[in-house]
């Protein structure tokens, strides 16, 4: 395809996959090798098992490559559209079968062509054969609606997603049709397969057949239930082949796919996402962007940009992955919608490849930071580190929860699928070009051959622990450099800390380098020519939008997961070294973090280790921790101060640094001491206290651990106030969730404290109240058993009657919600619908699994088929304190036995 067949061609477009080449000593070969390994190992037969098997044709002995790719129920037919028997009387399993197959073709090709290997393209077109095979017999059979009816299951499923069947019943067939067809329309696009197209557009017209004959009303109905009508990027694979196959009325089709209510909420800017499933969606966001570029419709583009900034950064986490238990939370929540099962891999897979769209049109460089960061830490860090014959070793959730693990494996599964394909493509968005010249997106290792300019491009940066980028050229072939004036627009990475500086063959070259955005240089470029970007990497805590105080360390790039077994929130001190600049400090430079992350594999920050994100590895980790600095420090040195906490839950430190950086010394000396004298008229600093804090807030330099030599007379100095009321602190004896909520009952520890005289204390009279209930004297710690919101007070009276006060709020949710299943007897299948209370925090989810199924949110009633032999289904509620009920269990009888 080129851009001249396009109404609305992007501003900038991707290279060829084989024009690009990640280096071997990049820390992206490790995963690119282990994925092209399982491309050349796995036998194809296994993938053609569930279509050959549909299809009557001998399956050769293969074995499915198993879990949701598996063959369907031994009694189950190739069944037509009409000639299902009916839930009542089916047994069906393994409804999605064929996805993952389609997922393999698709990786398949994109190996093939990255790498030029001949028998990955031959691999290509024995797997593209054996589909020709098989669709060619379900078309003799004259049993389908259409002789493009390409799948490894009956038609009926997508008959009875025209009458709203339910997930459970059925599973996504459209989302089924597209890995197929996505799959083939790779074979074409990327190793020129023209069979791969004639099926794919047999395919394309089979779609339009059924779907032209419905009305609109019950195609929007459709595409609105949850999962069952999940199509996956249908519009996008129909709006690339109306192009590949020349046939304008595919791109129909493909509007045959729009979803009105997304698109206006895009376009309006309407947030409709809270609870919606993501990765039901955000693969159609991509095919409105094809659609645009097809039609000249600017809406489509509009509402792929609205919904992305409904996501990105309000709903992504710190490694880039967005959701709950595969749902969208609130906007603006990060911290609080940390539970167990966060940031399925198959949405990062498809925000990367709309990022790279939405870039190609807008030239924004916050799309390529959302790249980079998801792409080395969500997904470099979603392979295992293994080499195996027979799995992607890959995620399906990369959990964000303190003590999580990441659920590697996953054959046959969504994430399984997209996992085939995120690690033989890493080249794929490294450069972008334009009519005149060339965009470096991503300090990747790698070469480019550069053919317009007759130029082999070099890069080289140590990604992501390096601190210098270089473009090197070189003559391509015999032609050599041509004699054309051309732009290379080369990103500075968000990340570059301290003084950046861009030279051309040594010399400084203009404009000045920005963190975030490209800078760009017009030149006519020639063998021997070298550009070199210093881009100093640090050390940085980034807080969650939602919560300040949860914060994941960065070294660059890299996102570092503290290794601990604990299993509740990590506290770390963070306020109490940072930067002028906002960074981190520690002992060591700039330049040895790294290092040490790349001898050792991980770097110790105060007797924690960190790895960072992209290894792969399989311990226990925290992605956030807990911003807690128990004493007053500045550049991680201690006052001896303690950084007592206020009502609000607040501290000094956390007000001093809550603007992030100071453009120089004096505001920061300005601002401590403002903050000083709140703290000390608060009655939180004594004298004393007060000014040993403000000598060391002028010893401190903003950039190292090294305390300077200071003349007492520069010391900031804050009015008296004179006497100050005494001070109550309330602390909770207990870490509350990552919910906020208590799930163990808490105990409510008063303390009071006279900052000027120590000695005053035991003479401070204590009292306590619990949600407006009575004024008592607090002896000891009193634990709160009662459910619910409470409101904590506290007060402290001094002999000269001057008395402090403070309260907080806090939530006690220690049971879990009960759940509750009904079954209706159908025949030969039961309809489940699960249903749970809970009188506090409230109902979060509902999950539940079955024979073929994963751990899924439970959304609307479901069949299960009545099998030869007993089916479990279990299932548990979780409240929105983040208590789980102990599985239960639902056994359907088979044969005929009692439940």
């Amino acid at each position: 395809m080129t851009t001249a067949e396009l109404r609305s061609p992007p501003r900038a477009r991707p290279f060829a996959l084989g024009a690009a080449r990640v280096d071997d000593g990049s820390v992206f070969a490790r995963a690119r090798d282990e994925m092209l390994h399982l491309a050349r190992v796995y036998p194809v037969d296994r993938l053609l098992a569930v279509f050959r098997r549909n299809a009557g044709l001998d399956t050769r002995g293969a074995v499915p490559p198993g879990n949701w790719e598996d063959f369907g129920h031994p009694n189950e037919h190739a069944w037509g559209e009409g000639d299902y028997p009916g839930r009542e009387r089916a047994q069906t399993a393994n409804l999605l079968r064929g996805h993952y197959a389609g997922h393999f073709l698709s990786m398949l090709a994109m190996a093939a062509a990255g790498t030029d290997d001949p028998a990955l393209r031959a691999k290509v077109d024995e797997f593209v054969a054996g589909l020709g095979e098989t669709q060619a017999a379900l078309a003799a059979t004259g049993r389908y609606s259409h002789p493009g009816f390409l799948a490894a299951y009956g038609e009926w499923q997508f008959s009875r997603l025209e009458d709203f069947a339910p997930y459970g019943e059925i599973w996504a067939p459209y989302y089924t049709c597209h890995k197929i067809m996505a799959g083939l329309l790779d074979a074409a696009e990327l190793t020129g397969s023209a069979q791969a197209l004639d099926i794919a557009a047999a395919m394309g017209h089979w779609v339009h057949h059924r779907l032209s004959r419905l009305d609109p009303e019950r195609r929007q109905h459709m595409w609105s239930l949850y999962i069952a009508g999940e199509f996956g990027g249908m519009n996008e694979a129909l709006a690339r082949l109306a192009t590949a196959a020349e046939e304008p009325l595919l791109l129909e089709t493909a509007a045959f796919f729009d979803q009105e209510n997304l698109l206006d909420a895009g376009e309006t800017r309407t947030d409709i996402l809270t609870d919606m499933h993501a990765n039901q969606h955000l693969p159609q966001l991509i095919g409105y962007v094809e659609q645009y570029e097809r039609t000249g419709r600017r809406r489509y583009l509009d509402a792929a940009i609205g919904i992305w900034d409904q996501i990105v950064p309000g709903r992504t986490y710190a490694h880039g992955g967005t959701g709950e238990s595969e749902l969208w939370g609130p906007p603006g929540t990060v911290a609080g919608d940390v539970g167990h099962r966060n940031a399925e891999t198959c949405a990062s897979h498809n925000l990367l490849k709309l990022a790279r769209k939405l870039f190609g049109h807008t030239l924004d460089p916050r799309y390529m930071d959302y790249y980079e960061r998801t792409v080395l830490n969500h997904v470099l860090g979603s392979r295992r580190a293994v080499r195996s014959d027979t799995s992607p070793e890959v995620t399906y959730m990369f959990p964000v929860h303190p003590g999580a693990l990441r659920e590697y494996d996953n054959v046959g599964t969504c994430c399984g699928g997209t996992g085939l394909e995120n690690h033989v493509k890493y080249q794929d968005t490294v450069y972008f070009r334009d009519a005149d010249g060339l965009y470096v997106n991503l300090p990747i290792d790698s070469e480019l051959d550069w053919t317009e300019a007759g130029l082999r491009v070099r890069l080289h940066s140590g990604f992501p622990l390096g601190n210098v980028i270089s473009l090197r050229f070189e003559a391509l072939g015999q032609t050599g450099p041509k004699d054309t004036e051309r732009t290379i627009r080369l990103r500075v990475p968000t990340w570059a800390a301290g003084e950046l500086e861009l030279l051309l063959n040594d010399t400084p070259a203009g404009p000045e380098p920005v963190p975030g955005e490209y800078a760009s240089i017009t030149r006519t470029w020639r063998a021997g020519d070298e550009l070199v970007l210093s881009a100093p990497v640090a050390l940085r805590a980034e807080p969650a939008i939602d919560d300040p105080r949860q914060c994941a360390l960065f070294l660059g790039p890299t996102l570092l997961l503290a290794n601990s077994e604990a299993t509740t929130g990590l506290p770390f001190g963070l306020n109490g070294r940072r930067a002028f600049d906002g960074g981190l400090i520690t002992d060591g430079t700039g330049a040895e973090l790294p290092a040490e992350l790349a001898e050792e594999g991980a770097v110790e920050l105060d007797g924690v280790m960190f790895e960072p994100c992209w290894s792969g590895a399989e311990s226990r980790y925290h992605m956030y921790v807990r911003s807690h600095d128990a004493e007053i420090a500045f550049g991680g040195n201690g006052t001896g101060v303690p950084n007592r906490v206020r009502s609000d839950g607040s501290t000094f430190l956390d007000e001093l640094w809550s603007i992030g950086a100071f453009p120089d010394r004096a505001a920061f000396l300005d601002r401590a001491a403002a903050v000083a004298a709140r703290v000390r008229a608060e009655g939180l600093l004594g004298r004393d206290e007060l000014a040993a804090v403000l000598a060391a807030a002028a010893a401190f330099d903003g950039a190292t651990v090294r305390p300077m030599p200071v003349d007492p007379a520069a010391v900031p100095t804050v009015p008296d106030t004179g006497a100050v009321p005494p001070a109550v602190a309330i602390e909770i004896l207990e870490e509350p969730a990552p919910s906020g909520w208590f799930t163990s009952a808490p105990a409510v520890r008063v303390r009071g404290f006279d900052v000027d005289d120590s000695g005053a204390e035991d003479r401070l009279r204590l009292e306590l109240r619990i949600s407006g209930g009575d004024w008592t004297p607090y002896t000891e710690p009193v634990p709160i058993t009662t459910e619910g919101v409470h409101r904590i007070e506290a007060r402290v009276t001094d002999p000269n009657g001057l008395t402090g006060a403070v309260s907080r709020e806090i939530s006690v949710d220690t049971t879990p919600p009960v759940s509750h299943a009904t079954v209706k007897e159908l025949g030969a299948s039961v309809e489940i619908t699960l249903s749970a209370d809970d009188g506090v925090s409230g109902v979060e989810r509902i999950q539940w699994q079955g024979p073929g199924t994963f751990w899924g949110t439970f959304q609307e009633a479901f069949v299960r088929a009545i099998d030869d032999e007993p089916q479990v289904i279990e299932y548990a509620a979780t409240d929105r304190a983040g208590n789980e009920e102990p599985r239960r269990r639902l056994v359907i009888p088979g044969g005929g036995g009692s439940r």
